[in-house]
């Protein structure tokens, strides 16, 4: 078959950031598929811009064996109406006759992915034009997502404007794959089919994580890492409030804790650690992907904080979480979310979400276990994601959902 992948914000392991989409065209490739990844040329975690010729607004590029029609977008930082602008103007331009004749030969399907709605309502007309079946990926439920956060009221047009967009595409995709594996009841309630909705959550690439450990921990402190986006949702309060916990405390003096990445409240945590005097806290540029098992294997253990808010009730499927059990280093999973990946895996630890003394007392906790006890918990959540979340575990998921789609 011949597909063409639309999200906005796909990138290759040269990048930071998730490459889900990377690796399962990859997959797609391997078993004889014609895959095409369409792609914003700005990243969105860290403003990076991919150039094309001046006066063009598509380029093609082939990057590790995988196409990619890179679109031209406008640069911005924040959430604001820059980042508005930046969605509309991908929306608005892979719809154009000159990006669809650029990747030549019709598709049988199409996949338009929601990290927003705009890119995905694009697709959907895309795949109409080109009589192609259309599948859906939903990354986040918008407009339920920005509700939850307290971004809009519940009220505010663009709300409506979403709902709209949202349950269109849910009655119209030949097949609807969700990334949150408790959606299904509220993507049915919005006008979707349950017969056609797969949960094919994030995963990782083994290849870029082999199995054989990195030894170059400390030995003069215990580090716990964060390595991921840098935003509201992400709670990285938690993990200042339990470093200044634990600097106050003679037993927790060895413990250092490093944030890796970048993001709209990255200026605002550096602020707070210079305010409340936090000395044990080390903040550190993003890193390509492909250089992430490194970074995560120098760590003595890896952390992932959430917000307490009903976003979660849906269950969560981070990228940074698939890459840290693939690391094989314990977690602290400080999250309300209704699954708990490191709870099934034994994996690691799991504390009450955006409570700094429950994570620092955690942290002192691991802090006290044996090196070998701390390797065998983390051997736990490698075997646990290479039989559940490998890419290829997922491609051979996705590779049948995209087949059933074309043959509807």
């Amino acid at each position: 078959m011949k597909i063409w992948i639309f999200n906005q914000y796909a990138i290759p392991p040269g990048f930071p950031g998730g490459t889900r989409h990377y690796a399962l065209a990859r997959e797609l490739l391997r078993r004889g598929h014609d895959v095409t990844v369409f792609a914003g040329n700005i990243h969105y975690l860290t403003g990076q811009e991919v150039p094309l010729p001046a006066g063009c607004h598509v380029r093609h590029e082939v990057v590790d064996g995988v196409p990619f029609m890179w679109i031209r977008t406008p640069p911005y930082r924040g959430n604001g109406a820059g980042r508005l602008r930046n969605m509309l103007a991908y929306a608005v331009r892979i719809g154009t006759p000159a990006v669809e004749a650029a990747a030549r030969s019709r598709p049988d399907v199409v996949v338009g992915s929601s990290p927003h709605q705009f890119g995905a309502l694009a697709a959907w007309q895309i795949a109409r034009r080109q009589g192609a079946a259309f599948v859906l990926e939903i990354r986040d439920l918008w407009p339920q997502s920005i509700i939850d956060l307290s971004v809009l009221s519940p009220y505010h047009p663009m709300v409506w404007i979403l709902a709209q967009i949202e349950r269109h595409l849910y009655r119209r995709a030949q097949r609807i794959v969700t990334l949150l594996p408790h959606a299904v009841e509220h993507i049915v309630a919005k006008g979707g089919e349950r017969s056609r909705i797969e949960w094919i959550p994030n995963g990782v690439d083994l290849e870029l994580f082999p199995s054989e450990p990195v030894e170059d921990r400390s030995d003069t402190h215990f580090t716990v890492l964060y390595a991921g986006a840098h935003g509201e949702a992400n709670a990285l309060e938690t993990v200042l409030g339990a470093a200044s916990e634990l600097q106050a405390r003679d037993d927790g003096k060895r413990i250092k804790f490093v944030l890796v990445g970048d993001g709209p409240e990255k200026a605002r945590l550096q602020a707070l650690v210079a305010e409340r005097g936090i000395v044990n806290v080390e903040f550190r540029d993003p890193v390509a992907k492909k250089d992430m098992a490194k970074v995560l294997r120098s760590a003595d253990a890896l952390v992932v904080c959430a917000r307490n808010t009903e976003l979660y009730r849906y269950g969560i499927s981070f990228n940074k979480l698939f890459d840290y059990l693939a690391a094989g280093r314990p977690i602290l999973f400080a999250s309300g979310s209704a699954n708990n990946p490191v709870a099934d895996a034994d994996a690691g630890v799991t504390v009450t979400p955006e409570n700094a003394v429950a994570l620092a007392q955690a942290v002192l906790e691991l802090s006290k276990r044996p090196r070998a006890e701390l390797d065998d918990i983390g051997a736990r959540g490698r075997a646990y994601v290479e039989q559940h979340f490998s890419m290829q575990v997922l491609g051979d998921k996705l590779e049948r959902t995209l087949i059933a789609a074309a043959n509807a």
